[in-house]
C-alpha cells in the first residue's frame, strides 16, 4: 500500500554540501552564512531588514520588545494558532487577550479584534493561518486608529501575497519560522523582518544578550571590547543552520509551486463532496498553502474527526490537527477564565478540522492516494 506522510522536508544537495563547506570553514555559529541569508531574506520578501534568529518565537518576542510591550499590557492574539503566538506575550510580561477566528479562513476576525480592545491594549498580533494572509489593510486601520503596535506571526507565510505585495514587506513588525514543516526550513530558526532601522537595530540588541558589540572605544580598548545596553536573549540563527536556510530560500518559488499544484488537485477532487469544507483561498491574495485544512461536515458522518483520521491512515495516510485553540486549553481556561463560548466559532471548527499532507515531495500519485482515501472513508461513514 502507498504510504503518504503527514510531511516530509525537501532537502537538497545544494544544503548538503553548503552544511559540509560550514563544517570545513571552522565557522559553526552566526556569522557570513547567517548574514548573507539575512540580505536575501529581506530581498525575497521586500523589507529593508531582516534579523535571523534561533526560532520563530524568538522572533515573536523580539518583535514584542521593539515594539515596546511589557507589565501591564495587552496583545490581542488569536484563538487558532499554536502556542508559541501566546507563550511570548506571558514572558514578555503582558497578557495576551484570545480573540475568535472567522469561519472561513480561520484568521483572527478584524470585527471581534476591535471589540476587544481596552485602555490597556499594546499590539495586535493576527497570524497568517496556513499561510493565507489576514486582512492586513483592514488590520493596519485598526493598529492606527488606536495607536496599536501591529506584528505579524507569518509562520505559515513565508511566500504568501497580499495585493501582489509580499507578506514580511506589509508592516512593521513580520516575524517567520524556518521549523522543519515550514515553506522553507533549517530545521529550527526564525527572521524578523521591518523597514525600520530602529526597531532592526533593538531586535539584534536583545537577540545577542543586550551586547553593543561596536561601542566608542577608549584607547586601551580592542575589538574585543563590548558593552551591555540591556538584558536581551540568545536568540541568533547558526551559520549551520543557515547554510541549509540559504538554498531553500532560493528554492522557495519551486516549492511554493508545488504546494499549489497539490492544493489545486485537492480542490479538484475533493470538490463534489458534502462532507468536506475546503479551504478558501481570496482572489486578493497569494497562499503559502503551508496547510491544507479541511473541516468535516460531521453531522452528515457516521464518525467523528479521530475516527476519521484512523481511518485514513490505515489507508496510507498521514495527517495533522491545526490547531486545538487556545482557550480551550488548560492554562486558558484555569489562569485566564477562557471557556468555549468565549471564542464559539473557534470552538465549534475545532473538532472539524483536520490538516491533509502537503509539501513539495508529494507526487501527482500521492496526491490522488490521498483524494482517493478521502472518498473513500467519507463513501463508508455517510449518513
Amino acid at each position: 500500500m502507498r504510504q503518504v506522510p503527514y510531511f516530509v522536508p525537501d532537502i537538497g544537495e545544494a544544503e548538503i554540501d553548503e552544511v559540509v563547506e560550514t563544517l570545513r570553514s571552522g565557522w559553526l555559529t552566526t556569522g557570513p552564512r547567517a548574514q548573507r541569508f539575512e540580505r536575501e531574506f529581506a530581498d525575497y520578501v521586500g523589507a529593508r531588514h531582516a534579523v535571523a534568529t534561533s526560532s520563530g518565537t524568538a522572533a515573536l518576542q523580539l518583535a514584542l520588545d521593539a515594539a515596546g510591550v511589557g507589565p501591564g499590557h495587552e496583545v490581542i492574539v488569536p484563538a487558532m494558532t499554536f502556542a508559541a503566538t501566546a507563550s511570548v506575550v506571558f514572558h514578555a510580561g503582558a497578557r495576551p487577550v484570545v480573540v475568535d477566528c472567522r469561519p472561513d479562513t480561520l484568521n483572527l476576525d478584524v470585527e471581534r479584534a476591535e471589540a476587544a480592545i481596552t485602555p490597556r491594549t499594546r499590539a495586535l498580533l493576527p497570524v497568517h493561518f496556513a499561510g493565507h494572509p489576514v486582512e492586513i489593510e483592514r488590520f493596519q486601520a485598526l493598529a492606527r486608529a488606536h495607536g496599536l503596535a501591529l506584528i505579524e506571526d507569518a509562520a505559515h507565510a513565508a511566500s504568501a501575497r497580499w495585493r501582489d505585495r509580499p507578506v514580511g514587506s506589509l508592516g512593521p513588525l513580520t516575524c517567520f519560522s524556518l521549523y522543519a514543516n515550514k515553506t522553507i526550513t533549517s530545521g529550527e530558526g526564525g527572521v524578523l523582518t521591518t523597514d525600520d532601522e530602529g526597531l532592526a537595530r533593538r531586535a539584534r540588541l536583545m537577540g545577542g544578550f543586550g551586547i553593543n558589540r561596536s561601542p566608542r572605544r577608549g584607547p586601551d580598548e580592542g575589538a574585543w571590547y563590548y558593552e551591555i545596553e540591556a538584558i536581551g536573549w540568545k536568540f541568533n540563527l547558526p551559520d549551520l543552520a543557515a547554510a541549509v536556510a540559504i538554498h531553500q530560500l532560493r528554492r522557495a518559488e519551486e516549492f511554493l509551486r508545488r504546494r499549489q499544484h497539490c492544493a489545486a488537485l485537492y480542490g479538484k477532487g475533493l470538490a463534489d463532496v458534502p462532507e468536506l469544507q475546503l479551504p478558501c483561498e481570496a482572489p486578493e491574495i497569494r497562499h503559502a498553502w503551508h496547510l491544507y485544512v479541511i473541516q468535516l461536515h460531521l453531522d452528515r458522518l457516521r464518525i467523528g474527526r479521530q475516527g476519521f483520521i484512523e481511518r485514513l491512515a490505515e489507508l496510507g495516510v498521514g495527517t495533522g490537527v491545526h490547531y486545538i485553540p487556545l482557550h480551550l486549553h488548560p492554562y486558558y481556561r484555569d489562569t485566564e477564565g477562557y471557556r468555549p463560548e468565549s471564542c464559539p466559532v473557534a470552538s465549534a471548527a475545532y473538532p472539524r478540522l483536520v490538516s491533509l499532507p502537503i509539501h513539495p515531495r508529494m507526487g501527482d500519485a500521492d496526491i490522488e492516494h490521498v483524494i482517493d482515501a478521502v472518498r473513500q472513508v467519507i463513501a463508508r461513514n455517510r449518513r
